[in-house]
Order: structure tokens, then sequence, then C-alpha cells
């Protein structure tokens, strides 16, 4: 599933083609993805200008100028591809409608967005922009980890007493929000934590350790434009290649990218996911 990065990368691929723009016209392909679409959801959002494109979480966040924000999650395999404009260095032709093309937005400017879902996991709803941040998708989701309100003392205080492990507690999207199993994995490794260890009882130079460590591994995702694994693109098509710069996930048996160690990336499987970490260097 697209992690922050890739979600954020996203977002930013669709910016020059789909804020301030008008949607000329909303072409809603299937009643239904992980849920059913929100009712008249194509005539909703035919005519309306894209006042803001913001992201929380997971989840891109569209302002329009009726007052309503269109929340879109690109669930497992959800991508929304750019069609008809100048992206970067790259101009793409209208393709060719395609099997799981469930969403299509063609845009006054002439760019066309295709939300294409081969698994439909993902997920779009409409709701008053107003209170959009108490949809029932948004309400209990924890700081952004990139934002201001994720600081030392807010972590320390939310993992005292805690007897979970420490990679399962940064998963809880009520903790934190956006991370997922990859960047986690990722920034224990560089934190040189184990995912085992108690998150009440890490040390509070250890929690301090977590925050910039966090914020490095995603801000260097984004820079990359995230990790393409199995479905993952960029809004333009494009790979990320993050994952060119993994240390520990998905390098089960490999030898330790710390020069100093000389052990090997071990997995072990935590709340029915993959932990990939090095037993050397993370204690």
């Amino acid at each position: 599933m697209p992690e922050l990065p890739e979600v954020e990368t996203v977002r930013r691929g669709l910016l020059p083609v789909m804020e301030h723009a008008v949607i000329a016209r909303a072409d809603v392909r299937r009643p239904d993805l992980r849920w059913p679409f929100p009712d008249h959801m194509a005539a909703r959002l035919t005519g309306q200008t894209v006042t803001a494109l913001r992201r929380r979480s997971k989840y891109i966040l569209a302002d329009l100028s009726s007052g309503e924000t269109l929340i879109i999650h690109l669930g497992m395999s959800g991508r929304m591809l750019i069609s008809g404009a100048q992206v970067g260095g790259f101009h793409h032709d209208h393709p060719a409608p395609e099997k799981h093309d469930h969403v299509v937005l063609d845009m006054a400017n002439g760019a066309r967005i295709t939300f294409n879902d081969a698994r439909r996991f993902g997920a779009m709803d409409l709701t008053a922009t107003e209170t959009v941040m108490s949809h029932k998708l948004l309400a209990n989701l924890g700081p952004e980890p990139l934002g201001n309100a994720f600081h030392e003392d807010y972590l320390i205080g939310r993992l005292m007493g805690r007897n979970t492990p420490i990679k399962s507690a940064l998963l809880d999207q009520r903790i934190v929000s956006g991370l997922g199993n990859i960047y986690v994995c990722e920034a224990l490794f560089r934190a040189r934590v184990s995912p085992k260890r108690r998150a009440g009882a890490l040390s509070e130079s250890a929690v301090r350790g977590l925050v910039p460590v966090i914020r490095q591994v995603l801000s260097d995702a984004i820079a990359a434009g995230g990790s393409s694994l199995k479905d993952y693109r960029q809004a333009d098509g494009e790979l990320g290649y993050f994952q060119h710069s993994f240390d520990v996930y998905d390098r089960e048996a490999a030898p330790c990218r710390n020069p100093a160690c000389g052990g090997r990336i071990a997995r072990i499987v935590q709340s029915g996911r993959s932990s990939f970490y090095c037993p050397q260097c993370q204690r």
C-alpha cells in the first residue's frame, strides 16, 4: 500500500494540472471501489474548481469551489495518472481506456486525470470542506510526521507505558499518521533500534533520536519519488526510486550496509507484517 512519501509524490505531480483548474467533466465508470461512491458523484464534481490540493496522512484532499472536498485513497494498487498535459519533461497523450480506469476527470486545461485501480481497494468520498477533518477516515489520525505537532516530547508522551513493540506503535495511525511498514523498518534501522523493543521501555534519548530520523527517511523517500513495489507509479507514470536505497526492507539475509557491522538482515513477523532489521546493529 502506498505510504506517505508515495501519496505526497502523487499529490505534487497532480498540482500543476489540478490545483486551481476546473473539472470540465467527471466520468464515474462503476458504482464503487472499496466502498460505494457518494451519490451523484460525477455531477457533484463536474464544473467545480479545485481550489486546493492537500494531503492528510495517506489521503489526497481536493478542495472544491462547491464547498466540498474529494477524499482520495489509493488503496493497494490505485494510480492517479495524468495525460494530455506536459508533466515535468514528458507529454503523455490520452491513452485508450483501460479495464480498470474507474474515475476519469477531464480538466478544462486539457489534462485528463485517470484513477486506475486493478484491485479496487482504493476509495473516494465527498464531504463538506469545513468539516473534512471530522470525516470518519480522518478524525482519529495522529499528527503528520513532517509537521510541527510531531516532536520529541509528543512522542515520548505517547509511547510512555506502552508494552507494544516499537514497530507496532509507529504503525499505529493514531500515534503518528502516514507511516507504513517500509519506512518504519528503515527508520528503526537508521536509529539503531530493534523493532522488538517495547515502546514504553525505550529511553527518552532513544525516542528523541527517532523523531529526526523518521523525518529524514520520509524526506529522502519523497525526494526519490517514493518506492515502487508492484503497482505504485508517480502521476506521470514514472517509477519511484527509493527502493534502491533500502537498508533493510525486503533484504532478508543480505549483508548489513553498516560497514562496521558484518551481520545480515533478518526478517520476523509482527502483527502479521514482516519486519526487516539487523540483529547486530539494532538492539
